[in-house]
């Protein structure tokens, strides 16, 4: 019998968000990140799509006793899909590796009605630094699509509820990724 585990690309790839044991860095094929808005939610968040050919790194990270229900209820406005075959880890021994996505049918592009959290973005990125160093920084926004969407300035008084407290290091790194890609930023 396989154990379960998730493929994180986002905010799970940052571990101060969640306590899911046997997280190990890892890199899911034929997948790529995008910022789509659900009617689920109020804000925009990070989803994936399918895309030959594309390879993006996360973090894989084991359910305990293959117990998805507190997972699904965290990830409530996405679908998992199955994905073992198409993610490379470090882990010895079989397992079975989901991701989770927003349905095509649900997924809208993010709006000023729906703009993304400046908090939610400075957690993934922090995430990223961690796990896979500046490199893995540059590669995430390099492998995410949709920046030109409103992202709301929201640090001083954060929105997202897994918030972190960044380092200026770590703020200046998201600044400097954000203005790379020509994000646009809107203050409160």
């Amino acid at each position: 019998m396989s154990d379960a585990f998730f493929f994180g690309y986002g905010s799970l790839v940052n571990r101060r968000t969640h306590d899911f044991p046997e997280a190990h860095p890892a890199r899911v094929s034929g997948w790529r990140r995008a910022w789509r808005h659900s009617p689920l939610r109020d804000v925009s968040f990070l989803t994936v799509v399918p895309s030959p050919g594309a390879v993006i790194d996360g973090l894989i990270a084991a359910v305990p006793g293959a117990d998805w229900t507190a997972l699904d209820e965290r990830e409530r406005a996405y679908h998992r899909h199955p994905v073992t075959r198409a993610v490379a880890h470090p882990v010895g021994r079989d397992i079975e590796v989901a991701i989770y996505a927003i349905p095509g049918v649900d997924q809208a592009v993010p709006s000023a009605a729906h703009p993304v959290l400046l908090s939610y973005v400075d957690v993934v990125v922090q995430g990223f630094l961690t796990e896979f160093g500046e490199a893995g920084v540059r590669h995430f926004f390099e492998t995410t699509d949709g920046w030109e969407v409103p992202i709301l300035d929201d640090r001083a008084a954060p929105r997202y509820r897994r918030a972190q407290s960044l380092s200026g290091a770590e703020r200046d790194m998201v600044d400097d990724g954000l203005a790379t890609v020509g994000a646009g930023i809107v203050r409160l």
